[in-house]
């Protein structure tokens, strides 16, 4: 006999820091279970007894699923005694990788607290990689472009701004670029240039969806040639050709998220960057 399968379950995610690690590693398991609607309840910063006692308090109420990432032993065997009582299941989602990092490093950890957070280089490289997306969004200063990482180009609406910020917050200064046929691209983006230059392409259909929504907005402005299914189609074509002539790579967002975009523009950024590094090898092994 099928067991009938709930409707919800309550599912807490308890971390010593921000939560962040907890919440993606849990939306990408609860997603399997679409026809069951998670709770998530967040419990971030549990780094005293008092306030693991306040997160018990909650588990015992809305009893579900705990998953959680503690590095104080003390505290994350409380947990566990405690759940274990209130047979409910506990899972530490990082141990089993510490483990292996640990057997094939030979090495201890360090049980440092939130140390993806820390105000390290890379973190100040994140803050910088923001600041410059900010104000090189839409075209902004296109004299500054050679100091991009990456260059995303892309008709109206082809989700540019989001992953360019995305982007950012991955450590690399993101400049995007609107391309509308009347107008020329900026001259520094045609001179040779360190940055990675991407287009971006989606349906004329989606387009014109999205651009539908957006001049529900802009209703005092006749914008007619900006639905148009028929000029989008231009637009993308143009776009393709443009790419195709400068040699720069175009990925189609139609059906992408706004990270499986990003992905899929590092991957090409990274390839980009073994190929040159490739080069040089052979023109150093040639001397």
């Amino acid at each position: 006999m099928v067991k009938d399968l709930p409707s919800f379950f309550h599912l807490h995610l308890v971390s010593d820091s921000t939560g962040e690690t907890l919440t993606t590693i849990a939306k990408a398991a609860s997603v399997q279970y679409a026809q069951v609607r998670a709770i998530e309840h967040v419990h971030p910063l549990v780094r005293t007894q008092r306030q693991l006692a306040r997160v018990l308090q909650e588990v015992e109420s809305a009893s579900g699923i705990v998953l959680y990432t503690i590095v104080n032993r003390e505290l994350a065997k409380e947990l566990e005694n405690r759940c274990g009582a209130l047979k409910i299941p506990c899972v530490p989602v990082l141990d089993p990788i510490m483990k292996v990092f640990e057997s094939y490093l030979g090495a201890p950890q360090t049980m440092t607290v939130g140390g993806q957070h820390v105000l390290d280089a890379d973190y100040f490289k994140r803050i910088d990689a923001l600041n410059f997306t900010m104000v090189h969004d839409d075209g902004q200063l296109p004299a500054d472009l050679n100091q991009a990482d990456i260059i995303i180009l892309g008709i109206s609406r082809t989700s540019k701004t989001p992953t360019s910020i995305y982007l950012a917050n991955r450590g690399f200064k993101t400049a995007n670029v609107p391309i509308v046929p009347e107008i020329p691209l900026p001259e520094r983006l045609l001179q040779p240039t360190r940055a990675f230059v991407v287009g971006l392409v989606a349906s004329p259909e989606r387009i014109a969806q999205i651009r539908r929504n957006r001049v529900l907005m802009l209703a005092d402005r006749d914008l007619q040639d900006y639905v148009d299914k028929d000029r989008i189609a231009e637009e993308v074509t143009f776009t393709r050709r443009l790419c195709a002539k400068h040699e720069w790579p175009v990925i189609d967002v139609t059906r992408r998220s706004i990270e499986e975009t990003a992905a899929a523009i590092l991957k090409n950024y990274h390839d980009r960057q073994a190929e040159s590094f490739d080069g040089e090898q052979v023109d150093g092994s040639a001397l």
